[in-house]
């Protein structure tokens, strides 16, 4: 992917056009990258922002120009403002003698995207009828939509679409809605814009003050005047007209003939009117936004949303309580996790592991058929408590529409790790099971962030690994114990995630969170795409986990545990410092989760761990197993998502986090033991 200062070739020129306190930031933020480009205008003029994003299948290079606030008394910065939307990096010959001229790749703009206060509407229109002289393709923002209607400002959106002669899109920037259209009108203008290869039409003045400009208009048609300008003659002859700002002084440089004439002219048109010319000229544009104004508004909420939606939004999109709306997800899908599969669990995994807990036999066939029954029942193990339940979970939410505001609120935070919003309710499901956790990713992620995404998740600890430390942790580290692994969570995958920043450092494009209406789910909606999304773990995952316990199984029965254990004596003993005979357990731990603990127990050949470990022995041990591996299922399905050389990759990033973390933790502690 192109980066943002090469991006032009293939993506169109988006420019965020604003006035002071719009709501331009809430548009751009809500839509930017997790890497924005930051560059000053001609070297000295304010810094804009730049970044792309998709938008469907295009791509769109957006910018955030500084703010502008009217084009009747340019200063300084304005003026390097006006000359970017005007030319981009290529400027004129009559600015070529300038000192300071583009120090980076900017083209100019394909389309113009406006942000119009909808609570101060009158005001930005007078802006906008300037901005329409600058002869490009137009969108118009009209944000703040929800602060118009709780004042009982009802706007005619479609009228004041056909009066500009321009897309009007209403936004709430700062709840996401609205945005997706935004866009989309966007780049459809701009394509539509390339193919007619026609100037959008201007809003002229009114007919008395056009009576009065004509001889200005004959300056800016000039053929040598207006080769060096190279702006729409409606906008050279505006700027001549009404200020001595720029453009009337570099045709003073230029061409001092033509200015002595500008001149004779404003003399003229201001003896005509009843005050000078260029506060006519103004006057009248604040007339016509006015009028427009008076046009297209009225009192009344008319086309407001129901008052539940209202408050619906307001829970979840608000930009301080969105997140109360969140934590009520999040508490939800948690609750699937440590209470219905738990209980799920206990009604038929632990059932089956129950009734199949006498049949031990000895003989190799025996040995064979009882390792692929318990990769049977590893696999309902995964299924019935975790899979099913989380990605019903997953599909209601997103069925609903609440899933895509969630992810709105949460995107600025995932930016940190190089993501977008839409990976937070996965990464939640990988507290409960990573299997599920992956194939949801891979339903709202594709390319570098599905990457990411799916090796990140691998690092949270699932209920399976959860219930081993709370069992063990809690015995015997105690609560403030138990908390301290826990904690450790986010802090690893934080520097994982800064880690793999580096390893794709392709800059993830910005993503339109679309925030659909919500929506009441049908069953056959639910049942669908459950089974859209759960049925590869029987093609994928059954496999591995029967091959794997029948692997575990032989080498048991041909008394291989010693000869692994010996091999793993390295990482066992001399690294992490445990016993030798924890190696088969660690190694095979892999098959599931779970029975992890349950192979301690038999190696050690006790259920009182601190009879044969101390402390730290026990907090080494609890660290590894939590970001060791997850489990083969997980590696089946990241072969799956990501392939070969990436999966491999991940099992060789856990292990080697998994170490150095355990051995961060064993140090410092074996140094206050020995204080002690």
């Amino acid at each position: 992917m192109p980066s943002p200062s090469t991006a032009q070739d293939c993506a169109v020129q988006g420019v965020l056009a604003w006035r002071s306190s719009s709501g331009k930031h809430s548009i751009f933020r809500a839509a930017a990258s997790t890497s924005t480009r930051h560059e000053r205008l001609a070297g000295i003029g304010p810094a804009y922002e730049e970044c792309l994003v998709e938008v469907g299948i295009d791509q769109i290079s957006l910018v955030a120009l500084p703010a502008i606030d009217g084009l009747h008394h340019p200063d300084e910065d304005a003026c390097v403002t006006l000359k970017y939307m005007l030319w981009g990096d290529r400027w004129p010959a009559i600015s070529r003698h300038e000192a300071h001229q583009p120090a980076s790749a900017f083209a100019a703009p394909d389309v113009l995207l406006m942000v119009m206060d909808a609570t101060a509407l009158e005001r930005d229109l007078e802006l906008a009828l300037e901005l329409m002289q600058l002869g490009r393709p137009m969108v118009f923002a009209l944000n703040r939509m929800d602060e118009a209607r709780s004042r009982r400002r009802f706007i005619n959106v479609r009228t004041l679409s056909a009066r500009l002669g321009a897309p009007v899109v209403p936004t709430v920037a700062h709840m996401g809605i609205g945005l997706a259209d935004l866009y989309s009108a966007a780049v459809r203008v701009a394509r539509e814009a390339r193919h007619a290869h026609a100037q959008p039409p201007a809003q002229p003045p009114s007919a008395h003050i056009e009576t009065q400009l004509r001889a200005i208009a004959e300056i800016a048609r000039q053929p040598e005047v207006a080769a060096a300008f190279a702006v729409p003659s409606a906008l050279l002859t505006l700027q001549l007209a009404e200020n001595d700002g720029y453009f009337a002084q570099e045709l003073q440089a230029h061409f001092p003939d033509h200015y002595a004439t500008l001149l004779a002219a404003r003399a003229a048109a201001g003896a005509a009117l009843p005050r000078p010319l260029a506060e006519e000229i103004h006057a009248d544009r604040h007339h016509r936004a006015a009028m427009l104004y008076e046009a297209v508004t009225r009192p009344g909420q008319e086309g407001a949303p129901p008052r539940w939606q209202i408050w619906a939004d307001d829970l979840f999109l608000h930009p301080r309580w969105g997140f109360i709306g969140s934590l009520v997800i999040f508490a939800l899908v948690l609750i699937v996790v440590f209470e219905v599969s738990a209980f799920l669990d206990a009604l038929t995994v632990a059932r089956l592991i129950e009734w199949a807990a006498p049949w031990q036999p000895t003989g190799l066939m025996g040995v064979v058929a009882r390792a692929v029954l318990d990769g049977f029942i590893g696999l309902a193990g995964i299924v019935i408590p975790y899979m099913i339940p989380l990605v019903l979970v997953l599909v209601l939410l997103e069925e609903s529409g609440i899933m895509h505001r969630v992810a709105f609120v949460v995107d600025r935070g995932f930016h940190r790790l190089g993501l977008h919003g839409g990976v937070a309710l996965p990464f939640l499901m990988g507290l409960g099971c990573n299997v599920p956790a992956l194939a949801a990713t891979a339903a709202v992620t594709h390319g570098r962030d599905r990457t990411v995404a799916s090796l990140l998740i691998t690092f949270l600890p699932c209920s399976a690994r959860s219930a081993i430390i709370l069992a063990v942790g809690g015995k015997y580290l105690g609560g403030f114990g138990v908390f301290a692994l826990f904690m450790l969570v986010p802090v690893v995958v934080s520097l994982v995630g800064k880690l793999l920043k580096r390893r794709y450092p392709e800059t993830t494009p910005g993503m339109i969170q679309e925030i659909p209406p919500y929506a009441v789910p049908t069953l056959r909606a639910l049942l669908v795409n459950t089974w859209e999304r759960s049925r590869d773990i029987v093609t994928i995952v059954l496999p591995l986990l029967v091959a794997g316990s029948v692997v575990l199984a032989l080498l048991g029965h041909y008394g291989a545990d010693a000869w692994i254990n010996l091999a793993l004596t390295p990482v066992t003993v001399w690294w992490l410092g445990l016993p030798m005979a924890l190696g088969v357990p660690i190694l095979f731990g892999v098959l599931r989760k779970e029975l992890s603990l349950l192979m301690v127990f038999q190696a050690l050949g006790t259920q009182e761990l601190a009879t044969v470990l101390d402390t730290t022995q026990i907090a080494t041990f609890l660290v590894f197993l939590t970001f060791y591996v997850p489990c083969v299922s997980t590696f089946a399905m990241m072969l799956k998502l990501l392939g070969r050389r990436d999966a491999l990759y991940s099992v060789t990033l856990s292990i080697g986090a998994a170490l150095a973390v355990a051995a961060a933790v064993r140090w410092p502690l074996e140094l206050v033991g020995w204080a002690l």
